[in-house]
């Protein structure tokens, strides 16, 4: 068999009772962050409002929540907007190499599952399954750094995970499946020119219901290139042009699982990955400086990732891809959270006095990428005394002290009050984090609830 056919046939054979304790609790905590985030993000910012309405008036089958704005569509469609809400605060896991595995596949499997009426197994191993052939796609299109990546990340393997956890859903046949690749394939793709609008909450959403929709045509009949990893003309071929190592591909299934190694980064700020690098060091000297004032210069050395060397955001939004203004805010504020990001902490003079006083140095001797990459920050002030910190990785990160679970939980219920009362908080956690324990009627009553 080609490489395709041999990643289907691999795909379709795992079941949830195939899948090691620890994948399941790594992908359980993964439930409970997904949607913590998706409904703050719709509480915080005004993307997914704009599209639910949007999208609410094409119609569509009634069948599937949009999670935060009282709506029930299509699971396409649904797929799409919880999503975007999942990723529009940049707050969901990292991932190594970087990408969002998360906010493209858990959607689809809560969409699929509200409107097949499954259980919350075929969830928990179809999010495994999706996270999994994402990670080996990072490693085998050789495209780490930004020197290098043309494409934001999820945009392209994201529509594979879709297809995946789909695929598991709907129970396709392997041939099947590699049809709905190669359909997802001709879909592909996500600019980092978007990188601070709103647009790229949606490459997420757009990889969640682009691999959705494949996977359905598929059911139905349609067809696409089923040799798409290796065809010449293929979805491989193409996006990852004389870098793609199609052996590391075959790895999929490896044990022990992706979700458990290399992991995730749990999130603890709801910025660009990069910046925690960065609010770390903020947070290490804030104690230290007295006020904005007291001041004279400020030097951030890091590694060379011109999209998030933005001295002047334009919006709060915009803030989240910014060294100079997450550093600010960090120094300013000793903490960072989904009110740092609005145009009214923008705009208020002390953050206005300090972002000329940053000077970022980009230094290609530090490697650019998350795994590897240090910053290093100092602080002169008026009366001389200079102020330097060192930070290798935010907490959480590969290498780095863990997330306790007790401080992921005050994350998530942090998200979940922004639109849920104090009781539907913590039915909500239960429900999620026990979410391979629930029947379709359970799965139903969490989807109301965060709805």
């Amino acid at each position: 068999m080609g490489l395709t056919a041999t990643l289907c046939e691999r795909i379709a054979a795992c079941h949830y009772e195939d899948l090691p304790p620890e994948a399941l609790d790594a992908a359980r905590r993964l439930v409970l962050d997904g949607i913590a985030v998706a409904v703050a993000g719709v509480s915080a910012e005004d993307a997914v409002p704009i599209m639910a309405k949007t999208l609410r008036a094409l119609g569509g089958t009634p069948v599937a929540t949009v999670i935060g704005c009282n709506l029930r569509i299509d699971p396409v469609r649904a797929a799409a907007i919880n999503g975007a809400a999942m990723h529009v605060l940049d707050f969901e896991p990292m991932w190594s190499p970087a990408t969002h595995a998360l906010s493209v596949t858990l959607p689809v499997a809560l969409a699929l599952a509200e409107a097949r009426a499954l259980p919350g197994r075929d969830v928990l191993a179809a999010l495994v399954k999706g996270i999994e052939i994402q990670g080996w796609l990072r490693e085998a299109s050789g495209q780490y750094t930004p020197d290098v990546l043309k494409f934001h990340p999820p945009g392209l393997v994201g529509p594979m995970g879709a297809v995946a956890v789909a695929s598991h859903m709907l129970r396709l046949t392997p041939v099947q499946m590699a049809h709905a690749f190669g359909i997802a394939g001709s879909r592909a793709g996500s600019l980092f020119g978007n990188v601070g609008t709103m647009t790229k909450s949606f490459h997420c959403g757009q990889a969640a219901s682009v691999g959705l929709e494949a996977a359905l045509l598929a059911e139905a009949g349609f067809t696409g290139d089923t040799e798409t990893f290796e065809s010449p003309l293929g979805y491989a071929n193409t996006f990852y042009t004389g870098t793609f190592k199609p052996e590391q591909m075959l790895n999929y299934g490896r044990q022990p699982w992706r979700v458990v190694d290399p992991g995730y980064a749990i999130k603890m700020f709801p910025s660009q990955f990069g910046t925690h690098f960065v609010i770390t060091a903020g947070l290490a000297l804030h104690p230290r400086v007295p006020s904005v004032e007291a001041i004279r210069s400020v030097t951030l050395t890091g590694p060379v990732m011109p999209y998030v060397n933005r001295p002047s955001p334009e919006t709060g939004l915009s803030g989240k891809f910014s060294f100079q203004y997450t550093l600010a805010s960090a120094l300013l504020d000793g903490k960072v959270g989904i009110h740092t990001f609005s145009d009214e902490r923008l705009r208020a003079p002390d953050m206005q006095a300090l972002l000329p006083k940053i000077e970022i140095v980009m230094d290609k001797d530090i490697p650019a990428r998350f795994e590897t990459m240090h910053v290093r920050l100092r602080i002169e002030l008026n009366d001389g005394t200079v102020l330097e910190t060192r930070c290798d990785g935010p907490r959480g990160m590969w290498g780095q002290p863990k997330i306790d679970p007790a401080d992921h939980l005050l994350k998530v219920r942090d998200c979940l009050s922004t639109a849920l009362a104090p009781d539907s908080v913590e039915q909500g956690i239960s429900l999620a984090s026990r979410i391979d324990s629930l029947e379709s009627p359970d799965i139903s009553t969490l989807m109301k609830l965060i709805g």
